[in-house]
């Protein structure tokens, strides 16, 4: 009779403990994605109203300007996401090596908000597509903003990296990564 009454104590207590395992164990940027391996799903992001670059409209980008024309890292981002502020340094950064393109997915955004921000902090993207109503962050998987993707030449994703990007990240987890995408295929 006892043991029945403790049941749902340790029932209780070992839920509580593995939750906390979750929690705490590993890192949260690293969260599995279904599109790993995958073409980028067919979209078609028109260009954030009014962004000028010398006198020009920044162009927005659709999947088929991710297939055949090199690696690219897509950055989710939003003016009013705290992290995407924080990182938005490292993206500059990131867009002086020529070896690759930095395309911006303006999620959920104002125009006006997201072109302050952009004239604020400055703009490392080539093109900046503008998911208002975020349907294509859904289509890519997008939890959250900041995200930052790797898609490869064939046009498929190689590498989710979810949460801002910190010096320790794009060391450790992204440039190896983008090592890889740009490292050429084998014959078959």
């Amino acid at each position: 009779m006892r043991l029945l009454l403790l049941l749902p104590l340790a029932l209780f207590v070992g839920l509580a403990g593995l939750l906390l395992f979750r929690l705490y164990a590993g890192d949260p940027s690293i969260i599995p994605s279904a599109l790993i391996g995958r073409e980028v799903p067919q979209f078609e992001l028109p260009p954030l109203d009014g962004l000028e670059s010398d006198g020009r409209q920044v162009p927005g980008f659709a999947s088929g300007d991710l297939k055949g024309n090199g690696v690219t890292l897509v950055n989710v981002w939003a003016s009013w996401c705290v992290p995407c502020r924080e990182e938005h340094p490292l993206l500059s950064e990131l867009a002086r090596d020529d070896r690759f393109r930095l395309f911006g997915m303006n999620y959920k955004d104002g125009a006006d908000n997201a072109r302050r921000f952009l004239g604020r902090y400055g703009n490392p993207f080539e093109a900046v597509g503008a998911d208002a109503n975020g349907r294509v962050g859904i289509d890519w998987g997008v939890y959250g903003v900041p995200e930052t993707f790797i898609v490869d030449d064939d046009g498929a994703i190689v590498y989710k990296h979810i949460g801002p990007l910190t010096p320790q990240s794009i060391s450790e987890r992204l440039m190896p990564e983008i090592e890889k995408a740009l490292a050429p295929k084998p014959a078959s």
